[in-house]
């Protein structure tokens, strides 16, 4: 099968469908989409064929994710059906070949678990080879999303499929739809902005009467879009490879835009930073100065929201970043107020606490569980236990229903 009818197969753009509908069942938007789903599958299908599909419109907001503030892009259901069929089916597969084990985002199986486990192997194997001599270099891509560059994002992809016809048309309508309009730039700033770094939280502050459509950006990728995820694993692979395979550092890893290299001299990290910095800046790509750093190995630093330490006998203790927590009490509060106004379905609270506490349960201390499953219980009139290592919440009512994970 071609790449054309693979995506335009009724069947895959089917299985996207449901992939889109997933955890948004409850909006009305969803609901109504889904009455009639055969209608718009059709739609898509046709629209794929005869080349006349266009990008829909979109929605934007702000979200706080591990301590950031990201600007978010929603795109219509229709558009989210493309952008699960053409990733899921066509690009993932193939990029997945490309990559290094260690590069664990977005991919299934993987995920910020997978690379916290990763990252605890390569010290663990490091400590065998080296001790708890040596040092992490810690590096950081300053607002990476927003500086992928559209040209090489697209010339990357399409390598991988040597430059199919059909491919290069619809990355083209879709990087059309990530273009930024920056008529408020003056000529000079306009001249350097793909050189320059971009912040999308600072340009959704712009007023809308300055962006008249005279000057376009080829610049940035929406966070929030299926197909920027996959961008974002495959985007810096030459740094991948680099690090990997040129230099054949053993104990490298990257998720999205957080990356550490371990090494016994700190002379060679340097030296890899250098070069890092090289091909970064021919990617478009920034290194953020102020988080990248290099540490002895036996202190304390943080990696994806979590403190180690490797001790002199080789022992590796971990804590979660106690900003993490109180992160996580301030958004039950505001999530139990809105909740109670009927804004927020409960049932949606219960899956991202469930969620959160199976990804940091075994990093949180004795305390800091029982804080936070106190304070769930009283904001939301709940028991919460556990048992067999399994989160219960259930009413405080005659007639409890127990849910487990």
């Amino acid at each position: 099968m071609t790449y054309e009818e693979i995506l335009s197969d009724a069947n895959n753009l089917y299985r996207a469908y449901k992939a889109s509908v997933k955890g948004s069942k409850w909006k009305e938007t969803t609901q109504k989409f889904m009455m009639n789903f055969l209608r718009y599958i059709f739609s898509i299908q046709e629209d794929l064929l005869n080349r006349t599909l266009e990008n829909g419109p979109v929605e934007e907001f702000s979200l706080s994710e591990r301590g950031r503030v990201r600007p978010i892009t929603s795109i219509r259901i229709r558009d989210r059906i493309v952008r699960h069929a053409l990733c899921d089916e066509i690009l993932l597969p193939e990029v997945k070949k490309h990559i290094i084990y260690d590069n664990g985002a977005s991919i299934k199986g993987r995920g910020i678990s997978h690379q916290r486990e990763r990252f605890e192997v390569h010290l663990r194997r490091y400590y065998k080879q080296y001790g708890n001599e040596g040092w992490i270099l810690f590096g950081d891509f300053s607002k990476f999303y927003d500086n992928i560059i559209h040209e090489i994002a697209k010339r990357e992809l399409l390598k991988l499929f040597d430059d199919d016809e059909f491919i290069d048309w619809l990355l083209t309508l879709i990087f059309d739809g990530f273009k930024i309009d920056v008529s408020y730039m003056t000529d000079e700033e306009y001249a350097s902005c793909m050189t320059d770094t971009f912040n999308k939280l600072n340009y959704r502050e712009i007023p809308k009467e300055q962006l008249t459509g005279e000057k376009w950006m080829a610049k940035s990728v929406n966070i929030g879009d299926q197909l920027s995820q996959v961008i974002g694993i495959y985007y810096p692979y030459r740094i991948d490879n680099y690090v990997k395979y040129v230099r054949s550092e053993k104990f490298y890893g990257r998720y999205m835009d957080d990356w550490y290299i371990m090494n016994p001299s700190k002379e060679e990290l340097l030296d890899l930073l250098d070069h890092i910095r090289a091909i970064a800046e021919e990617l478009g790509i920034h290194i953020n100065e102020k988080k990248t750093r290099i540490v002895k190995i036996s202190s304390t630093y943080k990696f994806l929201q979590v403190k180690y330490t490797l001790t002199k006998d080789g022992k590796i203790i971990k804590r979660i970043n106690p900003d993490r927590v109180t992160a996580m009490r301030r958004k039950l509060k505001k999530l139990a107020v809105k909740v109670e106004n009927g804004e927020v379905l409960y049932e949606n609270v219960e899956n991202m606490f469930r969620g959160w506490m199976g990804s940091f349960y075994k990093i949180l201390s004795r305390q800091q569980r029982q804080n936070l499953m106190r304070l769930y219980e009283d904001l939301f009139d709940k028991t919460v236990t556990v048992v067999n290592k399994k989160l219960v919440i259930f009413d405080r009512s005659p007639q409890n229903i127990l849910q487990e994970v």
